[in-house]
């Protein structure tokens, strides 16, 4: 089985979870990305997140939400993105950079227009009762 490992921030506010979309893209997403070659999940989580949002994340008050497995939008049957989610503090100004277009805020009602693996996630926040 192929797995594409991601990290993604959830960040939430007013029971709403912060989302991004890229350019010529349709889904939104959380946060995050892909780790290169030799980072840690905080690291690739800070990088990522600043290159999408230019904001720092505070790394050492980062804390894991969850671990979530879902088939890989857009990729062959049997593709598994694997999400590792965590919560953080930021400094700075949230605003769309590099490939993000915009973002908004999210709840469990926006299902229709997230990935597959954030619909797992969105479903955890709303049982856990974080998330509208």
């Amino acid at each position: 089985m192929k797995v594409i490992d991601k990290i993604a921030w959830i960040h939430l506010a007013d029971r709403k979870i912060l989302g991004a979309r890229s350019k010529g893209k349709d889904v939104w997403y959380l946060p995050g990305g892909k780790r290169e070659a030799g980072e840690t999940d905080t690291e690739t989580l800070v990088r990522e997140v600043k290159e999408e949002l230019a904001v720092e994340i505070l790394a050492d008050q980062a804390a894991l939400i969850g671990v979530y497995e879902a088939q890989a939008d857009g990729h062959a049957e049997g593709l598994i993105v694997k999400m590792t989610c965590y919560s953080a503090p930021f400094k700075g100004t949230l605003k769309p950079s590099s490939e993000i277009e915009e973002i908004t805020w999210l709840d469990s009602r926006d299902s229709d227009k997230i990935s597959e693996a954030s619909r797992l996630i969105f479903s955890d926040l709303k049982q856990r009762g974080l998330l509208d």
